[in-house]
Formats: C-alpha cells, sequence, structure tokens
C-alpha cells in the first residue's frame, strides 16, 4: 500500500457473499467468497493503485451489481459472476469514502484528495461512460477525503477532514449550504452518521457536533470526551450510539 497505509477497506456482507477490495501499488483485485465456507467465488484483477473505498451493492434492471470506485476508474460488476457491466474515469487519487446511491438511480462516488472529483452517475448503462451523459453532475470543492458521506431524502452531505460540512441536491448537485464551517478547527477521520434528523460528527480531538439534517445549516450541540480522539465512526442501534475512541467505548442513550 502507499506510505504503508496498510488495508483499511472494509468488508461488504451481501446474501451468502463477503466482498473484500484490495486495491494497491500491484496486484490489485476484487475477490467476493462464501460467507459460510470461505471459498472463493469469484475473482477479478483490477488496474489499480491504492485506495480503500469499500463495495456497494445496488440493484439495477431487477439484477444486482457491485460498484467500487476507485483512482482509476469507477467499475461495477456483476455480483454472481463478476463479469464487468461498465466503468467510468475521472476521480482522482487515494479514494476512501463509500459510494451511495439515490433513488435506486444515481450512484454518488467521490474522492478528496489530489485531483478531487465526485461523479455523480446514472445507473443503467453499461461500457464505459466516460464523458458520457450518464455522467449527470459532477463537484470538486468540498470534497471529503476520508470520511463517507450521508445521503438521506435527497440531500447529500459531505463532510471534509478539516471540518467543512456541505448539503447538496443528490439529483441536481446544486448546493443548499457550502462549506459551512463548525464552531471550531476540527480534524476528522471519522464518517458522519444520520439518526433522527441529526448529523452526528465524531472529531479527532474527542468532540460530538450535532448538526440538524436539512437544507439550512444549524449546529444544534457539542458534547466533549475530553482526552479522547476519535478515529472510528460511531455506531448506533436499539436506541443506543457507540462510540469508539482510542482510549475507550463509551455507549450514550436517553
Amino acid at each position: 500500500m502507499r506510505l504503508q497505509f496498510g488495508e483499511g477497506s472494509a468488508a461488504v456482507l451481501h446474501g451468502d457473499k463477503v466482498l473484500l477490495n484490495f486495491d494497491q501499488e500491484s496486484g490489485s483485485f476484487i475477490v467476493a467468497i462464501d460467507k459460510n465456507t470461505g471459498k472463493e467465488i469469484w475473482r477479478k484483477e483490477r488496474e489499480e493503485s491504492s485506495s480503500w473505498a469499500p463495495p456497494f451493492v445496488v440493484k439495477v434492471n431487477g439484477r444486482e451489481q457491485v460498484v467500487l470506485p476507485a483512482t482509476a476508474k469507477v467499475r461495477a460488476y456483476d455480483i454472481e459472476n463478476g463479469d464487468l457491466i461498465w466503468e467510468c474515469a475521472g476521480l482522482g487519487g487515494n479514494v476512501i469514502p463509500a459510494p451511495v446511491v439515490h433513488d435506486g438511480k444515481i450512484v454518488i462516488v467521490m474522492s478528496g484528495f489530489r485531483n478531487p472529483n465526485l461523479l455523480a452517475i446514472k445507473l443503467g448503462a453499461k461500457g464505459d461512460l466516460t464523458g458520457t451523459d450518464a455522467v449527470l453532475w459532477t463537484n470538486q470543492r468540498g470534497n471529503s477525503y476520508t470520511p463517507s458521506p450521508v445521503l438521506h431524502e435527497g440531500k447529500f452531505y459531505m463532510l471534509t477532514d478539516n471540518g467543512m460540512l456541505s448539503c447538496l441536491d443528490a439529483a441536481t448537485g446544486k448546493p443548499h449550504y457550502a462549506q459551512q464551517r463548525l464552531p471550531k478547527p476540527y480534524n476528522f477521520k471519522a464518517s458522519p452518521v444520520a439518526v433522527n434528523g441529526k448529523l452526528y460528527l465524531s472529531a479527532e480531538n474527542g468532540d460530538v457536533i450535532v448538526v440538524k439534517m436539512g437544507e439550512a445549516f444549524e449546529v444544534i450541540a457539542t458534547n466533549s470526551f475530553p482526552d479522547h480522539t476519535f478515529i472510528a465512526t460511531p455506531a448506533v442501534s436499539g436506541g443506543s450510539m457507540y462510540l469508539r475512541s482510542d482510549r475507550a467505548i463509551f455507549c450514550v442513550r436517553r
């Protein structure tokens, strides 16, 4: 891996398959294995350098495909056999954020390092989609480098590593607000999570900032955990939020 960052892409479990992405400096591949036996179902070599985006499964015209963004090309594979369905160039280097899908029709992929770019790609086409009208809109400002975005009710929220939050219309790319700064300087690696109309942003300095979801930018609260660093994304289940710092695990509930 570039600069010895190590393998960090999340495993994706879908049906009876575990999907694993290994984009590295040489010998890159994506593999699907049986969740019960570990037996390899299919494997596809990829001409890619180091990136860390996880695969994303979406159903298009009745068939499931695996969308995987990367530096050279975003590619979609048939989940049953790994056959390539479509591909599209245009992202920058070190791709990390997870893809999201709007209304089952548009996949949004993003890079935020060198040559940052965002591609909103209409699903349903096949072949090389680079430079075609399948790319509905793009964005180069305020893109996330490390945190994955949140998509909710047609609104696409993205957070930069240095703490600027944007909300775009997922269908058009038109900003509701763009690159709004939080109450004080922050650094982020954890992704935002959306719960009950609020975004929870876990910062490296131990603050968890709560932002109201919607077309207007509004910070509701800041909750501080002194002497803790949050890198991991919070998990939410059964009315509880779990926060893992460098020193402890917190469970927060009413």
